[in-house]
């Protein structure tokens, strides 16, 4: 039986460094799309060689992790780094299965006679393909400390680094998230014309009608580069999403990732999951809606998690108390375009609106997981809120956010009782907030309670651009007060 030679590696791995010719570049598929507003943070981890650590960027699939790669590397030349100094490869690739990581490093050192001390890039794309990844490139980062390795990757990598210990003080987790809001409009020409800026940290709409059809277009198709920029991909973004994001996740990734055998329950569980987005759920309704098995659904819950496709948030009472034993909790898509690839796209004034709209507020926190973590919805016998953020530090209430795609809660005070009720239990809650349809308001509940109400459309495409920035947000302190 053949096995791969050393030269068809070296042929393959020249055809993927185009750049280790003097007058190749990086390919033009990749340098004529826009570059992300996570590129600029994301490049300068790369490139502070200050603390001897491996970069990681993680997220799901086709929101442009490897043209990102792809174009740090183009900064990189730009830079002035030449081109024998940086090595790319996909593990994903057939012919580098079986080789060892340490092998391509060694061998990249002897083909163009780098020293040790050399100050090389190494990228290692959809490194989860290799078993026990985290193991081998924590050694590497051991023994080569000059030289700067970044990997990524779809799936597992979340889960695997939840125990830290194979990769404590070796790697720095970067998250690319889906399109923001902010970065959908910026991408189709619309965010000057349809923002307005009142301050540096305030934003408002300056057309909300037209925002707002941006905002149901950014729901169908609007989280994956590749459908905004593509229009053949854009008109049949249902297929698009399902065939090549989710179903590759569902049927390949976690199956050889985990050993998954009934690839059809899984389906079942993310089905249901995907259709209750924005919903609270409980293990025995899941158990019986997707047919899994109680005892299987944590597991699968996981493993989904880890792939990127949904995130659990969990329940607390009215006194901001977690409980023990909890078996409800919400599910979000992380990217609520997979909802309409899998049940039709939404119109503006369909019921599911409201759900996916929360969905899509959440999502908009999706890249910083500390934030994420102190996510949480309240509910009790006679109220409930959608997100409260707690303090990481006192575990109190911080902000309250009510989403709605409706303008009644602007007319009936009725609707805001419960955040009242929330807000006198809670008076270091330094805001609370309902989101309308298209009204901008104040209303006051009491001497020490006033409520801002701004359009859904306007305050998701704040909070993915604020956090982005880094400027003050409210919900930024929870940031500060670690």
């Amino acid at each position: 039986m053949l096995e791969i030679s050393q030269q068809d590696i070296q042929k393959r791995l020249t055809f993927d460094n185009p750049w280790w010719d003097d007058e190749s570049t990086v390919d033009a598929s990749y340098r004529n799309l826009p570059k992300r507003s996570y590129f600029a943070p994301f490049y300068n981890l790369i490139t502070n060689r200050k603390v001897n650590r491996a970069v990681i960027l993680m997220g799901p699939r086709r929101v442009g992790k490897t043209v990102m790669l792809h174009q740090s590397i183009e900064q990189l030349l730009a830079d002035g780094t030449p081109g024998d100094r940086i090595l790319f490869l996909s593990l994903e690739t057939p012919v580098y299965t079986d080789t060892a990581l340490e092998k391509f490093v060694r061998n990249f050192q002897e083909r163009f006679g780098h020293p040790k001390a050399a100050a090389l890039t190494i990228i290692f794309d959809e490194i989860q393909y290799l078993k026990d990844w985290e193991v081998h490139l924590k050694s590497l980062v051991d023994s080569f400390p000059h030289i700067r390795f970044v990997a990524s990757g779809s799936a597992a990598a979340a889960l695997r680094l939840k125990s830290r210990e194979s990769g404590a003080g070796r790697f720095t987790e970067f998250l690319l998230p889906p399109l923001t809001f902010a970065e959908y409009l910026d991408f189709v020409g619309k965010e000057e014309k349809l923002i307005g800026f009142e301050d540096e940290n305030t934003f408002h709409a300056t057309d909300i009608e037209a925002l707002n059809t941006e905002f149901v277009n950014y729901l169908n198709y609007g989280g994956y580069p590749e459908a905004v920029f593509n229009a053949t991909v854009r008109n049949e973004s249902g297929r698009f999403i399902k065939s090549d994001i989710i179903d590759k996740v569902l049927l390949r990734d976690l199956p050889q990732l985990y050993g998954i055998r009934d690839i059809q329950e899984l389906n079942r569980l993310f089905t249901t999951l995907a259709y209750n987005t924005g919903n609270e759920v409980s293990l025995d309704e899941l158990s019986k809606s997707s047919g899994v098995a109680k005892a299987t659904l944590s597991r699968y819950l996981e493993y989904l998690e880890a792939a990127f496709l949904i995130r659990r948030v969990h329940r607390i009472d009215q006194n901001a108390r977690r409980f023990q034993r909890a078996t409800s909790f919400k599910v979000y898509l992380t990217n609520p375009s997979m909802r309409a690839a899998l049940f039709g796209n939404p119109a503006e004034d369909d019921q599911t609106m409201g759900a996916l709209a929360e969905t899509a507020l959440f999502a908009q926190w999706f890249h910083d997981p500390k934030i994420m973590d102190r996510i949480y919805y309240a509910r009790w016998d006679s109220g409930e809120i959608d997100l409260v953020h707690l303090s990481g530090r006192t575990q109190k209430p911080l902000l309250a956010t009510e989403v709605k795609w409706s303008d009644r809660p602007a007319k009936d005070k009725r609707a805001l009782r419960h955040l009242k009720v929330f807000r006198d239990k809670h008076p270091s809650l330094k805001d609370c907030q309902v989101t309308t349809r298209t009204v901008s308001a104040e209303v006051k509940l009491s001497e020490t309670l006033t409520v801002r109400m701004r359009p859904t459309s306007i305050v998701i495409y704040e909070v993915g651009k604020l956090l982005l920035e880094l400027k003050a947000f409210p919900a930024l302190e929870l940031m500060e007060d670690g």
